[in-house]
């Protein structure tokens, strides 16, 4: 298994993980889907989705955590954040922004975090440990949750 940004992260803060490699080469369109990849329950699964405040564009990009089954409500993110109005970035900027493509953006493999605002859903502080992206498609990293959050300082919002 290649290692990714994200593992090479974790391995210098000697921070423990399982990682999981699936095809990704197929098409799945659910949440519940992905999460069957990786053998984790949906609720367990987190993707990264990349969101920008509208209007300001020298503000941190947000990369926000949420459960792979899960859609973001944009309004009850702004207002966490303390946003007037917040839009999820195309593709195109996603990936220009974080140097990964979209179905492996991982906040744990961004090259330079202190751009970003890391966000993570409520819903993991139930959870002990919790599936992110390891920062490449078809790679996926299993840790704990209080780790994840020392290592990305990501704050906790409801969205």
């Amino acid at each position: 298994m290649k290692k990714t940004q994200a593992m090479r992260a974790l391995d210098a803060r000697g921070i423990e993980y399982r990682a999981v490699e699936y095809d990704a080469s197929g098409e799945f369109h659910t949440g519940e889907a992905a999460a069957a990849l990786v053998g984790a329950d949906a609720e367990a699964v987190f993707k990264t989705l990349v969101v920008l405040r509208d209007g300001d564009p020298r503000a941190k990009p947000l990369l926000v955590m949420v459960p792979v089954a899960s859609q973001v409500d944009l309004k009850l993110l702004a207002s966490g954040v303390g946003a007037k109005r917040l839009r999820m970035a195309t593709q195109k900027e996603a990936e220009r922004l974080t140097g990964m493509q979209v179905g492996g953006i991982s906040a744990l493999g961004v090259e330079r975090p202190e751009r970003f605002e890391v966000l993570i859903d409520e819903s993991a502080g139930r959870l002990e440990r919790v599936h992110v992206s390891a920062g490449a498609r078809g790679m996926d990293l299993e840790l704990a949750v209080a780790d994840l959050l020392r290592v990305t300082g990501a704050r906790w919002v409801r969205c």
